[in-house]
């Protein structure tokens, strides 16, 4: 749930060449369609997919962390399946818990380069690209509502 109010102003726009977001400590989730998507684009069976690169618990599905990095599909130069990549990687930074919590945009801003940068964005602009997320992945943000 949000502790403070949402970012007055929100600056965005992704930096040439950067991959800071893939980094970021945590995990990749998926949606089933995420997965199918996934699986498709590299020519695989979804069981295969899942087999090779999921974990699935009961209430979410996420991708296998690699021993040396955040995502198996992070190469040099981007993401490998940037065509199906998943749903919460293109919504980055727009997540729920960065735009509606001003503390944690401006913790973000540390990560991102690209935060502070660009076109003004606004915050109602912000929150419909937010919910998405939650669409996405409505057992995380139960609560949030």
């Amino acid at each position: 749930m949000p502790a403070t109010k949402p970012p007055v102003k929100l600056r965005f726009e992704c930096q040439s060449g950067c991959t800071a977001c893939c980094d970021i400590e945590g995990f990749v989730y998926l949606s089933e369609e995420d997965l199918r998507k996934a699986a498709k684009f590299l020519n695989m069976s979804a069981v295969a997919f899942e087999k090779q690169y999921v974990y699935r618990t009961t209430n979410q599905i996420r991708l296998r962390k690699p021993r040396d990095r955040q995502c198996h599909f992070l190469k040099e130069g981007g993401c490998s399946i940037h065509p199906a990549k998943p749903t919460q990687c293109p919504l980055f930074p727009f997540w729920p818990e960065y735009v509606e919590d001003r503390e944690e945009w401006v913790h973000l801003k540390k990560r991102c380069p690209g935060i502070g940068k660009g076109e003004l964005i606004q915050i109602g602009t912000a929150m419909e690209v937010a919910s998405e997320m939650k669409t996405a992945y409505p057992s995380f943000y139960e609560e949030w509502d």
